[in-house]
């Protein structure tokens, strides 16, 4: 039995359900904002080159194990790597995460091969749900905290100008958030308050937390306080205004979310159905399925599914991404 045909069918099957589940995740921030972002970012910030090297510093800087040094040597793109891991609030190290990356391939590869499937395929097939698994798993928890972020921080923001109007210093009130906030925007601005502690500027450690948060709103944050510490100004009133267009952001990508519903889940029901559909029959009767990949003319047929398949996500895709 050939087995090109095979890796090469279950890579397009693979690159689809990717498609699908990347594509149609919910809304992301896009390369148009994150650029014109940076570009506020540089106008407004004295040396922006700072906070790159620092958070650099900060990443490269923590005591390594064994296992996370055989992980950075194996895995590429270690320093994107750690900054994921850290992005999702967990005390996750790189050995742990290459070490869960090991064992999901080494038991998805046993299971196959249990199911007489060809050594080759099994190993392919291992390898890429070792490398898929841990890597969305990752990015569900870096989502998951994102969003739990992004729904309390309005409500930070309005204690900041409380604070403000009640004549505190930004610096204490900023600890004062990171006190009496719960969850992920309380340990935010406790890590901002422990870096000026320690002799940080306030622009230095709000731009570190930018960088690794990533959101578009704490970017909106870091920006107004750039801008107010150069022009000047009511920073409280500054804020305020911040927190109400950051509420109506959120109900916005609400609506968009409701509205949009519908079409992803027709796009993953259909596009996964298929693979369902073939892994169950698979699971039942083994030698039937794999007579798929015998006759060229299924071949053809499936390669063919795959690429349409690719094609409907992709438009699909494109119907339910919108800007705010």
């Amino acid at each position: 039995m050939p087995i090109l045909p095979l890796i090469l069918l279950f890579a397009g099957a693979a690159l689809t359900l990717l498609l699908l589940v990347t594509a149609l995740a919910g809304p992301s921030t896009n390369k148009a904002t994150t650029r014109r972002l940076a570009a506020l970012r540089e106008r407004h910030t004295a040396s922006p080159t700072n906070a790159i090297e620092a958070q650099m510093r900060r990443i490269t800087g923590k005591s390594a194990t064994r296992a996370d040094l055989a992980a950075m040597r194996l895995l590429p793109n270690v320093a994107q790597l750690q900054k994921r891991l850290s992005m999702t609030g967990k005390s996750w190290t790189v050995g742990q995460y290459g070490g869960a990356t090991v064992g999901v391939a080494v038991v998805v590869a046993l299971l196959l091969l249990l199911k007489s499937m060809p050594l080759l395929l099994a190993l392919f097939i291992g390898a890429a749900m070792g490398g898929l698994v841990p890597h969305l798993a990752v990015g569900m928890l870096i989502k998951r905290r994102i969003n739990a972020f992004t729904a309390k921080f309005p409500d930070a923001i309005e204690l900041l100008v409380r604070g403000l109007r009640s004549g505190l210093p930004i610096s204490e009130t900023m600890q004062v958030v990171g006190a009496e906030v719960p969850g992920p925007v309380g340990d935010e601005f406790r890590s901002v308050s422990d870096k000026m502690k320690i002799g940080r500027s306030m622009d230095v450690a709000l731009q570190e937390t930018a960088d690794r948060l990533g959101t578009p709103e704490f970017q909106f944050f870091v920006i107004t306080i750039a801008i107010q510490r150069e022009t000047g100004g009511n920073l409280a009133e500054t804020l305020q205004n911040l927190a109400t267009v950051l509420r109506q952001r959120g109900q916005m990508k609400l609506k968009i979310k409701a509205m949009s519903s519908e079409s992803k889940a027709s796009a993953y029901i259909v596009g996964s159905l298929p693979f369902l559909v073939f892994g169950v029959i698979y699971m039942i009767n083994a030698p039937y399925m794999l007579n798929f990949f015998v006759d060229p003319r299924l071949m053809v047929a499936g390669g063919g599914g795959l690429i349409w398949m690719g094609i409907g996500a992709f438009i699909m895709a494109k119907m339910v991404s919108f800007e705010i």
